[in-house]
């Protein structure tokens, strides 16, 4: 009579199906990545300024392309250009759900002086309290 041998549970667990999935995630995340980056193509004037604290709720900014129009980094179509009665109510609306929010004007160095302060100006209209001017580094 044979004796009846018990089977052992086994305790390995198979990784390869985790290690499948990471590697389909990197490549996901490597493909949207440069997708993310956003924004309007601005050249800043540069100045040494300090940076802006990173612990601070993100900043509101409104851009002022070399062509004049305006661009404002909330809500749907951040990449196309916004008329100032959209953009003041764009703003009215963030202060609104987020009051005390910095906000910040992003101004080509090409374009006008006048053209900075037009937006501040409507900027202060819909109840900014303060603005920010974001400028570049000068290269060492």
């Amino acid at each position: 009579m044979r004796k009846h041998q018990r089977r052992r549970p086994m305790a390995e667990i198979n990784v390869v199906p985790y290690i499948d999935v990471m590697l389909v995630l990197l490549v996901i995340f490597m493909i949207t990545a440069p997708l993310l980056a956003q924004g309007v193509k601005v050249d800043l004037p540069q100045s040494p300024a300090e940076p802006i604290d990173p612990t601070e709720t993100e900043p509101l900014v409104v851009s002022v392309d070399a062509e004049g129009r305006y661009y404002v980094n909330f809500g749907d179509q951040q990449e196309s250009p916004v008329e100032p009665p959209v953009l003041a109510a764009r703003v009215s609306a963030v202060l609104r759900t987020r009051p005390g929010v910095p906000v910040l004007v992003r101004g080509d160095r090409a374009v006008p002086y006048g053209q900075v302060v037009a937006v501040m100006s409507l900027l202060q209209r819909a109840g900014v309290p303060s603005v920010g001017l974001m400028t570049e580094n000068p290269p060492s």
